[in-house]
């Protein structure tokens, strides 16, 4: 096969994030909508791209999945440009909360619990969860009803700065308690 006679099309914008543009717009019918945001009605998109073309602007299609489908008379590249920017302030904004955890053990002393809620308390106020674990060991499961105030202390050692987003609950051979900002 002679691959020299065949002819390829080069299309001249392709699909970014999902939105057709210029001559991927196969509809018969769209809404127009021109730069400056006024509707210029209901069109072929034959017509669209004309008017598009005469403006040295992109046909975008914003609305895919409207009745008839809308599209926006507008430059694409600056377009796409605005996207990134508006995607990029909100990552900015966003912070990931992570979950710390702390160790206790039922036969912990004062000045270790002490010591534990200090960095519980570190973790709470960078905007972390804390999940307090208190983790029974051989025998010291004949003593879980005991050991339930050990949690109730360290929570209410930091009820000032957090609040208790999940009671103490027993699971397996450890009791589980989150803690959140409040």
């Amino acid at each position: 096969m002679d691959y020299a006679h065949n002819t390829f099309f080069y299309w001249r914008c392709t699909t970014i994030s999902e939105l057709f543009i210029n001559e991927q717009i196969r509809d018969k019918e769209v809404r127009v909508i021109s730069e400056d945001g006024e509707q210029l009605g209901i069109m072929s998109a034959k017509e669209a791209l004309k008017l598009a073309e005469e403006a040295e602007l992109d046909l975008v299609k914003i609305a895919p999945t409207a009745k008839p489908p809308v599209c926006k008379i507008i430059d694409y590249g600056k377009y796409r440009y605005e996207l990134a920017r508006k995607e990029k302030e909100a990552k900015k904004k966003q912070r990931t909360i992570d979950i710390k955890e702390v160790r206790l053990s039922p036969n912990i002393e004062a000045n270790d619990l002490n010591t534990k809620v200090n960095a519980a308390r570190k973790f709470i106020e960078k905007g972390d969860k804390v999940k307090v674990t208190l983790r029974f060991r051989g025998r010291e499961m004949a003593h879980v009803a005991h050991s339930k105030h050990i949690l109730d202390d360290f929570a209410e050692k930091l009820e000032d700065i957090a609040v208790i987003e999940k009671a103490p609950k027993l699971e397996g051979r450890s009791m589980q308690m989150f803690l959140a900002k409040k």
